[in-house]
């Protein structure tokens, strides 16, 4: 097994050091100030922001790091990190206890993806330091990874030289992501009439009733061996007493078969669309009309023009569906895997290869023609505050990369 000199405390402190820099989504400067100033210190060719801020919204833009290298006629190839975490992310204040990594606070500890960012680092210093013979090497940092791939989605894929790499970004250690799912991100708006709900209700079409009425009908969860589906957000209503005319729901379409996300994504659309057509339900499951047990406060015109537009108002929909990320699928025999696999080798090591369920800024990578292979960095129990880093698991994956480095 090779010996691979790292400094253990240095990769701690760097480790602590990123997560207390706060680069909430769209707001990740900091971080690439830090990048910047550790990089040009270790001597990088070259250091360029991109333009994707534009784009993105963010205070910066994605940062592309190039190191020559000293072997000749050695092909270059990337490694990713994204720099911006998920809330709550700010004020982070890193406890360790032995090997262990956690937040002292309320906040998430930031090692998605900082524990990449910081094996990275110490990548280069042991490079350096060591005056070890490698190939060229770009280190690409995105921003708004965790708000839709944003940063990645917006990169110029032809400002890297690099024919393959590796995004560092999933949980466990020792584990390699070849394949990952598509998804469509759906946002539909059912609309209905507002009534009061105590003196009018007859006159009112409840979007949220219709919703729920078209969700009862969904199949969500998981769908089949390859596909999933979720709504996770929901909006509308604007007091108890109101019946709610405008209800907005999000979700998500996951697959690895692009047929199979088209026909769930359909299945979906064409659920809430039958739930509107069925308007007014049948008998059976519309609600009792009441006799109004007190006056209308409403002058007579009023009451008159309420019930005119209950009469002629039917409830609509709208479903907007747009490509979250396309799906992503490496074979065995691809450079970019069977060189991970030689660096397991050699660090004596049984590499684990499988196909995920998320996405990531590699699925927007190898969309773009750039073969991306995603490599655990030790994360684990990410986006909550209850996240978490093994210091060893992190001396294994920069030992992982440095084997990579050198095949």
């Amino acid at each position: 097994m090779m010996k691979i000199p790292i400094n253990q405390e240095r990769l701690a402190r760097t480790f602590v050091q990123l997560c207390e820099i706060d680069s909430p989504s769209r707001k990740e400067k900091g971080v690439s100030d830090y990048l910047r100033k550790t990089f040009q210190d270790l001597g990088a060719l070259s250091i360029v922001e991109d333009n994707s801020a534009q784009e993105t919204g963010s205070d910066c833009g994605n940062l592309i790091v190039s190191f020559p290298g000293n072997r000749p006629n050695q092909e270059t190839i990337f490694f990713a990190c994204h720099m911006d975490t998920v809330e709550p992310g700010c004020g982070v204040e890193v406890a360790q206890t032995g090997d262990i990594f956690t937040s002292r606070g309320d906040t998430v500890l930031g090692s998605d993806d900082k524990s990449g960012i910081a094996a990275v680092i110490e990548l280069i210093r042991i490079l350096q330091d060591n005056k070890i013979v490698h190939g060229p090497l770009e280190l690409l940092f995105t921003t708004c990874e965790e708000i839709g791939l944003l940063g990645a989605k917006a990169l110029d894929c032809a400002k890297l030289t690099a024919g393959y790499g590796y995004a560092l970004d999933s949980t466990g250690i020792d584990r390699i992501i070849t394949g990952a799912p598509a998804a469509n991100k759906l946002k539909i708006e059912v609309h209905g009439i507002a009534a009061h709900a105590g003196l009018h209700p007859e006159q009112g079409i409840s979007a949220l009733c219709l919703t729920a009425n078209a969700i009862t009908n969904l199949r969500l969860g998981r769908l089949d061996e390859e596909s999933t589906a979720n709504f996770g957000l929901i909006h509308g209503g604007v007091a108890t007493n109101i019946i709610p005319d405008h209800i907005t729901i999000e979700g998500e379409v996951r697959s690895h078969s692009l047929p199979k996300l088209a026909a769930h994504t359909a299945e979906i659309q064409r659920t809430f669309q039958q739930v509107i057509e069925c308007w007014p339900f049948p008998p059976s499951l519309a609600p009792t009309a009441l006799e109004h047990p007190c006056p209308s406060p409403l002058p007579p015109d009023q009451q008159d023009v309420n019930e005119r537009q209950a009469l002629d108002f039917s409830p609509s929909v709208t479903i907007n569906v747009q490509q979250e990320y396309p799906a992503m699928r490496l074979d065995m025999s691809d450079p970019v895997l069977t060189r991970v696999q030689e660096a397991g080798i050699n660090l004596g090591r049984t590499l684990e290869f499988q196909v995920a369920g998320g996405g990531s800024d590699a699925n927007i990578f190898n969309s773009s023609g750039l073969p991306t292979a995603i490599i655990a960095t030790g994360m684990d129990k990410v986006h909550t505050t209850d996240e978490c880093l093994d210091l060893k698991d992190l001396i294994r994956l920069t030992e992982l990369l440095f084997a990579i480095v050198i095949a």
